[in-house]
């Protein structure tokens, strides 16, 4: 293990700490753990990091308390007509990277080049697989940015709008050949997702495989099958 690997597995430590605090107190990890409360605390808060066979150790007595799946279901509210929020996901960086992590593993043999996904909610998950990956994140809008002449676009009708939408994406974003993995934080009915998989065509880039935070139905099947690539979701509703 060399030097960048050693901090990576430190601070990953260091995101379930996190994490965990949220639902479990100083008490509780310290009997989890069998370390002071001190010292988780200055674990927590970034003050000191633990040493690499420290940090072994905690992953493995942390790992039964941290399931990721079930984390973000937790998290997930709900209103009286069905629809959730994913706020509480998006904006924990320390769960993003978690989960990045997983992902990133699967892809790395796979030569991808480039992470792309949809404005907005799309783009926190998919910095942080490209970062675990070490390439570039794009994403696609429904406008025309001022200042880029060039643009893939496409045209779409999303599930019960009745109206068309276009995603842009500049062409410099995608270069041809290249390898790209699709990210998005929520799949339902795949109108926007097959958008980007036209946008890549386009560009005459080659589709790796599709990655959602959370899938509802069986959409991720139809699209696994309609691509013939890995199409996967860590929770599915």
């Amino acid at each position: 293990m060399n030097q960048y690997e050693a901090i990576k597995e430190k601070i990953k430590v260091i995101r379930m700490l996190r994490i965990l605090k949220k639902t479990y107190t100083y008490e509780d990890l310290s009997k989890i753990t069998g370390l002071p409360i001190t010292v988780l605390n200055r674990y927590v808060r970034g003050k000191v990091l633990p040493s690499i066979e420290r940090a072994k150790e905690l992953e493995e007595k942390l790992k039964p308390y941290l399931n990721l799946e079930e984390e973000v279901k937790r998290r997930l509210k709900f209103d009286s007509f069905g629809f959730f929020d994913t706020m509480s996901v998006l904006s924990d960086t320390n769960l993003l990277a978690l989960i990045a992590e997983e992902v990133a593993l699967k892809y790395l043999r796979t030569g991808v080049s480039k992470v792309l996904t949809a404005a907005t909610d799309g783009i926190p998950l998919a910095v942080q697989i490209a970062n675990e990956l070490g390439i570039d994140v794009v994403y696609a809008k429904k406008k025309k940015e001022v200042g880029i002449e060039k643009f893939y676009e496409v045209n779409y009708v999303p599930s019960a709008s009745g109206s068309i939408t276009t995603l842009y994406l500049p062409m410099w974003a995608i270069k041809r050949g290249e390898r790209v993995l699709i990210v998005d934080d929520v799949v339902r009915s795949g109108e926007t997702q097959r958008a980007l998989v036209e946008l890549c065509h386009q560009a005459d880039a080659t589709l790796v495989g599709m990655f959602f935070l959370i899938s509802v139905g069986d959409v991720i099947d139809k699209l696994q099958e309609e691509y013939n690539i890995p199409v996967d979701a860590l929770v599915k509703l």
